[in-house]
């Protein structure tokens, strides 16, 4: 993240990835501007996007009227609709979202074990990602936990039998010259597929597809498809702001950051 963002502000947004106020609040904010201000958000607006390139460092926002509020905890108000086998695997879980279950207690596999997140958890950490391009493969670099994902683009297909992965094995194409889309497979079962602890299996397959709206702007529309877990595909839509002056931070899964005892106080 950007150095002038400041040590003391990873800490408060640190406290903010496990607050039931983190998207309520950006939800909240007005979006009036002052004319001025107005005009130059309206030309930032228009800048037309660059052709297959996503290169750079995002950061989620939650724009008017996209009613993300929710995103905290998982990816749509109603929730999946759920085979027998995960119902039972669901009731099991333990969340520490609404309070009652503390971080001694949860059995969430990120807070209790410091598992990776897998996809597409991974994205309701609220900690910025960066695209590195390459002829071969596309990086993914999360700020979160130094979490890093390959994405190829050589033309090979999903494998048919995967290693078992906490954050799978992808494949990417551009669709058309602004849409990137890409399918992941092969995922372990130990990861939840949000906050509150809806399950998936080893047969989740991701698709993501995202769409740079303009030049600062990017849409991330996410389908996730799992014959055991899921009865019909769960789908939704996260918002990110491209933030040229930023830089990746050093956010451990390990470090103090983790520790809330003070704030459950």
């Amino acid at each position: 993240m950007s150095r002038g963002f400041g040590n003391s502000m990873l800490g408060r947004v640190a406290v903010l990835a496990f607050s039931s106020s983190l998207y309520a609040q950006t939800a909240g904010q007005s979006p009036a501007l002052a004319p001025a201000q107005a005009n130059a958000a309206a030309k930032v607006e228009s800048a037309p996007a660059p052709v297959h390139d996503l290169t750079g460092v995002w950061m989620m926002r939650n724009p008017p009227g996209s009613n993300r509020g929710f995103t905290n905890y998982t990816f749509t108000k109603d929730p999946p609709e759920l085979t027998p086998w995960a119902e039972a695997k669901y009731k099991q879980a333990k969340a520490s979202n609404g309070g009652e279950y503390t971080l001694k207690t949860t059995n969430d596999p990120v807070l209790a074990r410091c598992d990776p997140p897998g996809v597409p958890r991974v994205y309701f950490h609220p900690y910025p990602f960066e695209f590195v391009q390459t002829p071969k493969y596309m990086l993914m670099l999360y700020e979160y936990d130094h979490m890093v994902r390959r994405i190829y683009t050589d033309g090979r297909p999903l494998p048919e039998d995967p290693d078992l992965l906490w954050m799978g094995t992808s494949i990417g194409h551009w669709d058309g010259d602004t849409a990137f889309v890409v399918d992941t497979a092969g995922f372990n079962d130990k990861t939840w597929l949000d906050r509150l602890g809806h399950p998936h299996s080893d047969q989740l397959h991701v698709t993501e597809r995202f769409r740079r709206v303009n030049k600062d702007h990017m849409e991330l529309d996410i389908t996730m498809q799992d014959p055991k877990a899921l009865a019909k595909p769960w789908t939704t839509t996260f918002y990110y702001e491209l933030r040229p002056k930023w830089e990746l931070g050093e956010i451990s899964c390990s470090g103090d950051y983790l520790d809330f005892s003070n704030f459950e106080k």
